[in-house]
């Protein structure tokens, strides 16, 4: 069993701070600004090494999305680096082949590859928003040194990546045993290494993207996607690009929260804030059962809105302004009902929840940030190893809709709803940095986020007690059309047995490893705003970086 409370103090630094789930790739981000990177190399950097440590979660062989604070024009910048269905996929074929609504493809399913966009995102990252002082080769070698000598693996890691090893055993694989040790998943403390992995890396460092999408890796992808029934092109790979988006964004209170559009999920968060503006969180006290309440109908309500807007705006027409006014969300706000009521269940349709994504933050000495997202979708994505490579290939295509109907269906060349998103803050008033923080975890993140960031701006928490405090998690069951509200350990039997009188059908308490329902996050802030406001850190502090780091996972945060 897993204690609750890490009871760590923050991290406190001036001279630049990363955060993550693996103390390995918090020390090579670290590594990096030490050597005159900006904080977009050192999140590359971390990137790359979170692959070797935390492969379950996380590669080259899935997507990821970033936010980029630049600290000379005090704009917030944003890469989109998910990748797009095969051209050859589309709903007639899948419906010849047996799947539809009703009998969708089973989660490993080769259809489910969509062009990984990790690489290019990584190589885009760095030539956007990186300092140009240090090359690729340079960023990625902290990883190939670990890949090649050997790194121990953590604890909680251990954990998950036993539980899905089996997902790389699976028939037409024959290259799953190449994450594991003799046929089986590392012990905490063993030496895991990964020279496939190394050699990927150099690739990548040598011919940038290309190395990816051209050539022996590409062949390799290709290759075991078409034999496990895929229909993934070399064309594809070749064709993929990742791309700049204006980030969007809403004012809570003075701070304004910045996410990526759609297809992303950040307007879930984006619409929740609009709503609980109105109310006064602070007076209902953290984790009560009003607070409990108002929070889990809130998100309910934006999960449900999101559920069909939420998906590639070149194909359809995503209203995110409509969502996002003031006006839309006074109207939704009056539907939540504070009394001691049942609650009344919106029938939604929210995105499958997937936990196996790392999300890290890295603010450098300049006050430049990087927040930073990257996804295998499910626990090792698919489990399908391209040989010679040393990573898996997500799933991502599960967050397609296969309804003819949906603005989310398949289709050709189409990014899915994409659950991984990174936020900042800024100061609404002087557009000064004020934190770079995340949640990952499938449909957690954006309801993780919402929750982390009132612990810091109504509760005065700082960024390690805002993650320490125990969360909720709510998500739509189908089988009964239910939404489900799960409590994790720490919130009072008193709270819990409340919501479930007003009608909420609860899981309580949540513990030990079942804990990373809830999500792992990386919180970094700028000054103590979340103790005297958002315009109101001293002049004292108001350099002085002060970090977080999840406790349910096996990272820290560190600077110097």
């Amino acid at each position: 069993m897993l204690p609750f409370a890490a009871r760590r103090s923050p991290v406190v630094c001036t001279g630049g701070c990363v955060a993550s789930s693996q103390p390995l790739a918090t020390g090579a981000g670290l590594d990096i600004l030490k050597k005159g990177g900006n904080a977009a190399d050192a999140a590359v950097a971390a990137a790359a090494v979170l692959n070797l440590t935390e492969p379950f979660s996380t590669g080259l062989g899935g997507d990821c999305n970033c936010l980029f604070y630049d600290a000379k024009t005090h704009s917030v910048l944003g890469l989109n680096g998910s990748g797009r269905s095969p051209q050859s996929l589309t709903l007639d074929l899948l419906r010849e082949e047996g799947f539809d609504e009703k009998n969708p493809l089973p989660p490993v399913h080769a259809h489910l590859v969509t062009v990984p966009g990790a690489a290019a995102g990584w190589c885009d990252t760095i030539s956007l928003f990186g300092s140009k002082k240090l090359s690729l080769a340079e960023i990625l070698q902290p990883a190939i040194d670990l890949a090649e000598r050997g790194f121990p693996v953590t604890e909680v890691t251990a954990f998950h990546w036993e539980k899905n090893a089996s997902t790389l055993l699976r028939p037409g694989n024959p290259h799953g045993e190449d994450l594991l040790i003799q046929g089986r998943s590392p012990k905490s403390g063993q030496i895991f290494k990964n020279a496939h992995l190394a050699q990927t890396f150099k690739e990548l460092a040598q011919s940038g993207k290309k190395g990816f999408y051209e050539g022996r890796i590409a062949s390799a992808i290709v290759d075991v996607v078409r034999k496990n029934g895929g229909v993934l092109s070399l064309q594809d790979l070749r064709e993929h690009t990742s791309t700049e988006v204006k980030p969007t964004f809403t004012d809570y209170k003075g701070v304004r929260i910045w996410e990526l559009p759609p297809n992303g999920q950040g307007i879930i968060a984006l619409m929740a804030l609009n709503m609980l503006e109105r109310f006064n969180i602070k007076e209902l006290g953290h984790n009560s059962a009003d607070y409990l309440h108002l929070l889990t109908e809130t998100i309910k309500l934006s999960l449900a809105d999101s559920s069909w807007f939420c998906a590639d705006p070149t194909k359809v027409h995503v209203p995110v302004n409509e969502l996002l006014s003031k006006p839309y969300c006074r109207q939704r706000s009056e539907l939540i009902n504070l009394q001691r009521a049942s609650s009344q269940c919106l029938h939604g349709n929210p995105s499958e929840a997937c936990g196996d994504t790392v999300y890290f933050s890295v603010v450098d000495k300049d006050g430049n940030a990087c927040s930073f997202i990257n996804s295998n979708c499910l626990a090792f994505g698919t489990g399908l190893v391209p040989e010679g490579c040393g990573f898996t290939l997500h799933n991502r295509g599960c967050q397609f809709s296969l309804g003819v109907d949906h603005p989310n269906r398949l289709a050709p060349g189409k990014r899915p709803c994409h659950s991984i998103i990174p936020a900042l803050a800024t100061s609404a008033a002087t557009g000064q940095l004020l934190c770079s923080f995340g949640v990952m975890g499938g449909i957690m993140q954006p309801q993780g986020q919402v929750q982390v960031l009132l612990n810091m701006m109504e509760f005065g928490m700082n960024p390690q007690a805002a993650l320490d405090a125990p969360r909720f998690h709510v998500e739509y069951v189908k089988p009964g059309g239910v939404w489900k509200v799960s409590l994790e350990e720490g919130i009072s039997q008193l709270a819990a047995q409340d919501l479930i009188t007003r009608g909420h059908k609860v899981n309580w308490p949540v513990s030990g490893h079942n804990r990373s329902l809830f999500g792992r996050g990386q919180i970094i802030t700028k000054g103590t705003w979340w103790k005297l406001g958002p315009v109101a850190s001293g002049e004292d502090d108001a350099d002085v970086l002060w970090a977080g780091s999840d406790p349910r996972a096996d990272g820290c945060a560190f600077g110097y």
